[in-house]
């Protein structure tokens, strides 16, 4: 196809060429513009006539060409800030909002404080992680060790985090010592990477000692729409820290797209909504008291779980919805079709349309996503935190405490420090019952280790439970999310087999903590069933 080719004088194309990155052919980025300008463009994209060059130079070139020079001192350009007072906070119109974006970093978040940035599904999020880096060192000149403070918490608080810093400290050489002893360098295999590899297995070992508290640094990529949810979230909750860095974080969004978060700070908008965040979870907290349901009242048996509580759809489900696009019937008239198909076909079905995965990437069509299951699981913190990434699924987690227990890595004890890291847990816990009975029960968990476990739901469709598992059972991965993976495996195979065959790249090689982990998953199962 020949497409048009819009001409453009000398002075037109001298102020288009610093934005557009080509100013003759039908597809072209913009650059060097703020992101309330780039975003108004496309917001008035709908309703103007000619292209988007051209459009530039009509309303915006005199506005934008200011603004990108003052783009990072609160500027914006007239044009742009009046289109999004009249379409995005007069006419409500919140999909302008998902037109720019800006990257925003929080550093010196607690583990805590990560898990509440990231809960946003439209957004990129890439985090510090404690399996790849030591906290042994303080932050600073008289700064202490990495954790996050607050005065109401007494010294009684640092001196507990100081000395479950001061074992992790203590340990981590040893560990190290007795992993290098354990596993000799493999002939060929350079000396810094062994020894890299080493280091990460007596981190990857040590890191359930580290307490929720630890801070982390976390780098941020949404559009205003995204960070206007996140704001709103954090302003609604109760713990000190999340306000805070919502102050903070809108502070630097009005730097640089000031009208995607215009409605934050009015009263009649973004004060409302937080007032209706917090009494939906007053009324939560209300009803879960009410019927017996909060965590003062249970008694629960520690240990690792994965249940699959239930499931919407059956295979034939899956075999019609990945044929919908294919044929030209209704779903109806499929599923007839499919309904005497004898189940070896049905099995060679699905592994054809599903095809011939090469790598993980190789994922099936949408069809895939019209089963759906939900899982309850008990892992260790630290397995959470790494599985809550999976934004697609819906997650939802209780309250980290410590009624579900920590368990404790045999290595550690052939380490020789099996006791010092079980004396660290039980301070943990103590400090925790401690910060419970001042009277500040919201910000407890930030004295539990990651070694302690939560209870948490992960529903998902097949299409990503076939992401989830095969990118978590690698062997790379730690070995308590590795055992979660295998679990979920297991529990969609017990249920649609055909599901679980076309996983092809779940990695089955264990290692003995994992084995281990799985067998007190398995148990744990069987004694849920019997009661």
């Amino acid at each position: 196809m020949d497409y048009p080719v819009e001409t453009f004088s000398h002075g037109e194309r001298r102020l288009l060429a610093p934005h557009f990155t080509n100013l003759d052919r039908p597809v072209f980025a913009l650059v060097n513009l703020p992101e309330t300008v780039k975003g108004a463009m496309f917001a008035r994209y709908s309703r103007y006539q000619g292209t988007l060059r051209r459009m530039y130079l009509d309303e915006f070139a005199d506005d934008a060409d200011g603004a990108a020079v003052a783009a990072f001192d609160g500027t914006e350009g007239e044009r742009a800030r009046a289109l999004y007072e009249r379409i995005f906070l007069g006419y409500g119109d919140d999909s302008v909002a998902q037109l720019g974006g800006a990257h925003i970093a929080c550093e010196w978040v607690s583990n805590v404080m990560t898990k509440m940035l990231q809960r946003g599904r439209l957004a990129a999020y890439l985090e510090q992680s404690t399996r790849y880096m030591a906290y042994d060192a303080p932050m600073g000149e008289g700064l202490g060790y990495r954790y996050w403070r607050h005065a109401e918490l007494g010294p009684e608080y640092q001196r507990a985090m100081d000395a479950l810093f001061g074992a992790y400290s203590e340990a981590l050489p040893r560990v190290e010592a007795w992993a290098a002893e354990r596993f000799p360098r493999p002939d060929g295999e350079p000396e810094a990477a062994h020894m890299r590899a080493i280091r990460a297995k007596a981190l990857d070992l040590m890191r359930g000692l580290l307490p929720a508290a630890s801070l982390s640094h976390v780098g941020i990529f949404a559009s205003g729409q995204a960070y206007e949810q996140l704001l709103l979230r954090l302003s609604a909750s109760p713990l000190p820290e999340a306000r805070e860095y919502s102050r903070q974080i809108l502070q630097e969004l009005k730097a640089v797209v000031p009208s995607f978060v215009s409605r934050v700070e009015r009263p009649d908008r973004g004060g409302e909504w937080i007032e209706y965040l917090e009494e939906r979870e007053r009324a939560a907290e209300r009803w879960a008291a009410r019927l017996g349901l909060d965590r003062t009242q249970r008694d629960d048996e520690a240990g690792p779980t994965v249940r699959l509580l239930s499931v919407q759809g059956s295979e034939e489900d899956l075999l019609s919805a990945l044929l919908f696009e294919a044929a030209d019937v209704s779903e109806d008239e499929t599923r007839a079709a499919l309904h005497n198909l004898p189940p070896d076909e049905r099995a060679a079905m699905l592994a054809e349309l599903v095809g011939e995965r090469r790598n993980r990437r190789h994922r099936p069509g949408r069809g895939f996503e019209a089963l759906s299951y939900r899982f309850e699981v008990v892992s260790d913190y630290g397995a959470f935190r790494d599985l809550q990434r999976h934004r697609l699924l819906t997650v939802q987690w209780q309250t980290l405490g410590p009624e579900l227990g920590a368990g404790v890595p045999e290595e550690l004890d052939d380490a020789g420090v099996g006791d010092l890291y079980r004396a660290g847990l039980e301070r943990s816990r103590a400090e925790h019952a401690r910060i419970v009975e001042l009277g500040h029960p919201e910000l407890a968990p930030y004295a539990l280790a990651l070694g302690y476990r939560i209870r948490y739901i992960l529903d998902m469709n097949a299409r990503e439970a076939m992401h989830l598992i095969e990118l978590r059972s690698g062997r790379e991965g730690h070995p308590a999310y590795r055992a979660v993976a295998h679990a979920l495996h297991a529990e969609i195979a017990r249920v649609h087999p055909a599901v679980a065959a076309s996983m092809s790249f779940v990695d089955r090689d264990t290692e003995p903590r994992l084995e281990r982990i799985l067998s007190e998953i398995r148990a744990h199962a069987k004694q849920t069933a019997r009661a």
